[in-house]
């Protein structure tokens, strides 16, 4: 009984990520949700409490994959943008939900402490490779990480009209100058004597 209900709990938040993704939080539905993931509407409020907590419920799950599948390297945050870059483009619907996300809840609500939490251990990372000399610290930890983030993600956030510039663009050559981008902001500067 117990594997039927994680199954049917899987199913939801896969359908609700799909859902929240293409109508953010308000604009969801329930009753699209349950049809999708062949499961009645009431277990949405039975497992999740409401269409909020589902959303809640999808982006923790999203926090945790990425966290999972894309482990921050502070030695090499090149490649680590790389890595966010890749995810993005394999899963779209990522950079979707956090849009959504951004919109219609990050100004109304206490900030998810799973977000939260990934967030300072990547800081730590980087205020540690920044003592240790392997990147730079032109930028505060907090400040590189949100420029890094930014690049990572940048390619799923300008404007179709924008696309027009780039139409031959590969996703090699886009995620070449997301790391090259990276690699030229983290670089330290050799210190010029006398200067």
């Amino acid at each position: 009984m117990a594997g039927d209900a994680q199954a049917t709990q899987k199913r939801l938040i896969e359908a609700a990520a799909q859902e929240f993704a293409a109508y953010g939080i308000a604009g969801a539905r329930v009753d699209r949700i349950a049809l999708v993931a062949k499961a009645n509407k009431a277990q949405i409020y039975h497992y999740f409490g409401s269409k909020d907590q589902l959303f809640d419920a999808v982006f923790n799950e999203l926090v945790a994959t990425t966290l999972r599948e894309v482990p921050i390297d502070p030695a090499d945050l090149p490649e680590y943008a790389g890595r966010l870059f890749d995810g993005f483009e394999r899963r779209p619907e990522v950079q979707r939900l956090a849009t959504w996300y951004r919109l219609e809840r990050a100004d109304s609500q206490v900030p998810l402490d799973s977000v939260v939490q990934a967030n300072r251990g990547k800081v730590l990372a980087i205020e540690q490779a920044q003592r240790e000399g392997l990147v730079t610290d032109r930028f505060a930890a907090a400040d590189l990480l949100a420029l890094v983030l930014t690049l990572a993600a940048m390619w799923t956030s300008i404007t179709p009209e924008y696309h027009v510039l780039i139409e031959g663009h590969t996703s090699e050559h886009r995620r070449h100058v997301v790391t090259e981008a990276v690699a030229a902001l983290v670089a330290v500067r050799d210190t010029v004597a006398g200067g």
